[in-house]
């Protein structure tokens, strides 16, 4: 005699049998980046780079024979949102994140991931607390303000150790450690700076930063926040100082500082990591991007791939999705990409890539400085 389920038992059974292998079948990562707000831009580098990562991964078979799902969220560069995006995620069941972007969020998220098992790798997060203070599952592309604010720090006081100096910030993770980092190599060199300033994100008008600025005379200030609010600092000073000079941090690699500062932006200095479309392994990556999706692949948009490659590589090393045994091979291995051929020291700092190079704005976007 055979057995016969009743129907509403066999659906439900059905129903979990096709759920189940349609689960083993994907592998889910997030995105979590700034989608909105004054960092939008960069955030869409980061979503861009990353996306096009994993569909030319799944183009060749995915990771370990199975299609790989994104789940792109958004975090606004908020750390409240932030963790809010990190629960979303994991509630997702995503095995790694390509993100945040901001510090800030990489800070409020990371403890989430760390007690759910789950692999972060920065793309673009540089405050030193991301990998100092985050746990063994979290990774980043990109090198530290400790690294970039000496850089500026000495560049301040060799070109300008004579001049009227201000250093300003947005008060969050990431522009306030810029600039504390810049501040503390400016004043090893022996230069002092005449202001140390804050200002409040995400304003249409900065008259009171601007204001302390004009009373000080300065002649150069160096700015640690994001590009929107920086922009509009920057146009709104020059039409009172026109010939204050702007040196800032990574943030400005985006189309859309120029947007906000105008013609005021041209000659601005930056630092940033070396541009990673000049190298030959990314020379593919960089036409496909360009051709498939209409993009210009500048910023991080390639560090979102390298991570989603150095991810992918350590998976298949380690033929698994384990978080100890992908971990044990990223602090080990090394993992060629289109940054060329990184590794990751035990905290989970990017070995293998030049820190920060100079930058400079002229009319048509930034070049390096020769």
């Amino acid at each position: 005699m055979i057995r016969q389920f009743p129907v509403s038992a066999f659906s439900i059974f059905i129903m979990t049998f096709i759920l189940v292998t349609t689960a083993r079948a994907d592998i889910y990562v997030g995105i979590a980046g700034p989608l909105s707000g004054s960092a939008l831009t960069t955030g869409e580098q980061q979503e861009v780079g990353v996306q096009a990562a994993i569909d030319h991964l799944n183009e060749t078979g995915g990771v370990l024979g199975q299609e790989i799902i994104s789940i792109s969220m958004d975090d606004a560069c908020e750390p409240r949102q932030a963790k809010a995006v990190a629960r979303q995620l994991v509630n997702e069941g995503v095995v790694f994140v390509a993100g945040h972007l901001c510090s800030g969020c990489s800070l409020a998220a990371s403890k989430i991931y760390e007690d759910a098992g789950i692999l972060m790798i920065s793309p673009a997060s540089t405050n030193p607390k991301v990998t100092d203070e985050g746990g063994p599952n979290i990774f980043r592309v990109i090198g530290r303000d400790d690294q970039q604010g000496k850089i500026a720090g000495n560049f301040l006081a060799e070109k300008h150790g004579e001049a009227n100096i201000a250093i300003i910030h947005d008060g969050e993770a990431y522009g306030r450690g810029l600039a504390e980092f810049t501040k503390a190599q400016l004043n090893k060199k022996g230069v002092k700076e005449l202001l140390f300033a804050k200002y409040t994100r995400d304003q249409k008008d900065y008259q009171s930063i601007v204001d302390q600025m004009v009373e000080n005379r300065i002649d150069v200030f160096y700015a640690g926040g994001y590009e929107a609010d920086i922009g509009i600092i920057l146009r709104q000073v020059k039409k009172v100082l026109p010939d204050i000079k702007l040196v800032s941090g990574d943030a400005l690699a985006s189309p859309s500082f120029q947007l906000y500062a105008g013609e005021a932006g041209v000659g601005t200095y930056f630092t940033f990591a070396p541009d990673m479309r000049l190298n030959p392994e990314a020379e593919e990556v960089v036409a496909t991007i360009r051709e498939e999706y209409g993009f210009e692949p500048e910023g991080y948009t390639l560090f979102g791939y390298g991570a989603v490659q150095a991810w992918a590589q350590a998976v298949e090393q380690a033929n698994s999705l384990d978080l100890k045994d992908v971990i044990k091979v990223l602090n080990s291995g090394t993992f060629d990409t289109v940054m060329g051929k990184i590794g990751f020291d035990d905290k989970g700092d990017v070995t293998g890539i030049s820190s920060f190079v100079w930058n400079v704005f002229k009319k048509h976007g930034y070049v390096p400085v020769q």
